[in-house]
């Protein structure tokens, strides 16, 4: 497929401060687009200046939803180069999102030599700052003008590119967690292992009640028993009891994460002892009343590492590690953020240079 290019005639001016980015807000000057029609496939792969979409008040997305999306970040080495952090799980990931939700595969290897184009393109965006980076959001939709449930049969990929800063405004402080009782995300069976938006809008709720007990996240548990847990709205979650690193096994309602499957390898190259398997919170209520519980923190691309410094469950405030970052939630930052940015050496193949 060829890849046509019309760069913009007028170029955005920078952010002023990049210790002021934030998380996206700011938006690079170009775009990729690629349309997907029933029986001509994915066709007309374009870079094109950032500018609003046409959309019909029809289309299918704004009425049933089917959309999916990723997310990954473009670093900026210590010498100027800009390098990807295992990009190609996350098209595979994107597959797996538009097999859920009935959108046709992409070609990902197109798709990854494209979102290169537009770094190279945009190149000007990646940030400099340590703890910065160019945030990308790859994201389908159908496109249909039809009121009518029912697999669309048109489609439009995007993809978007936003410097941003730290996703917490607090950076690596631990942050405060709500535990959900009465509201649930997904279900095995339901959509929440694809990364698409109605996972989200469902935890809106949640967050907010969050929100008002000074939480910055929801803990959610799983939707049957509304015991074990399974994850953060924005994170995979692991647990430090005595000495042994936990977290939720996929079992068909969690979000399998990019940043949560680099921390295992990790921790079991480093010689910890990593289970995968259902979590209950009684038993981190447990943990923290005899003194096992040593850490906890959450894993994404957007934060990379979140360390939690309180879990709110019920009427009862579990305090972690004193509310200080942890030997563990420290050396997985480190060595993630190294890696990504170039100052460690990658041994294991994670790093895609642009």
């Amino acid at each position: 497929m060829q890849l046509r290019i019309e760069k913009s005639n007028q170029l955005k001016p920078l952010p002023e401060d990049e210790s002021k980015l934030g998380f996206g807000i700011h938006f690079t000057d170009h775009m990729f687009l690629l349309n997907y029609d029933e029986g001509e496939g994915w066709h007309d792969a374009r870079i094109v200046p950032y500018a609003s979409i046409p959309l019909d008040p029809a289309a299918m997305v704004l009425h049933y939803g089917q959309e999916v999306f990723e997310g990954l970040k473009a670093y900026r080495t210590p010498e100027g180069n800009i390098q990807l952090f295992r990009p190609e799980e996350n098209f595979k990931r994107l597959n797996l999102s538009n097999e859920r939700v009935c959108i046709p595969q992409i070609d990902e290897q197109f798709a990854l030599e494209a979102l290169k184009e537009l770094l190279k393109i945009d190149e000007r965006w990646v940030p400099h700052n340590v703890g910065t980076s160019l945030y990308i959001r790859p994201f389908i939709f159908a496109t249909d003008a039809h009121v009518g449930v029912r697999a669309g049969a048109h489609y439009l990929f995007i993809i978007i590119m936003s410097p941003v800063g730290a996703y917490y405004a607090a950076g690596l402080a631990p942050i405060n967690i709500y535990v959900e009782r009465k509201y649930v995300r997904a279900v095995k069976g339901g959509t929440g292992t694809a990364k698409t938006g109605g996972n989200y809008s469902a935890s809106l709720k949640a967050q907010q009640l969050a929100n008002l007990q000074d939480c910055a996240q929801v803990l959610w548990l799983d939707g049957i028993d509304k015991e074990y847990i399974e994850e953060v709205g924005a994170m995979n979650v692991f647990f430090v009891i005595d000495d042994k690193v936990i977290t939720p096994s996929l079992e068909g309602s969690i979000l399998s994460g990019i940043t949560r499957k680099s921390s295992i390898a990790l921790l079991q190259s480093w010689g910890y002892t990593v289970e995968e398997r259902r979590l209950s919170i009684k038993e981190i209520i447990e943990a923290n009343r005899n003194g096992t519980l040593k850490e906890a923190f959450g894993t994404g691309t957007a934060a990379v590492i979140s360390p939690m410094g309180l879990l709110r469950v019920d009427d009862e405030d579990i305090i972690i590690n004193n509310r200080e970052i942890g030997p563990i939630s420290q050396r997985l930052y480190d060595e993630l953020t190294g890696i990504q940015r170039g100052t460690l050496q990658d041994t294991y193949g994670w790093i895609t240079p642009v």
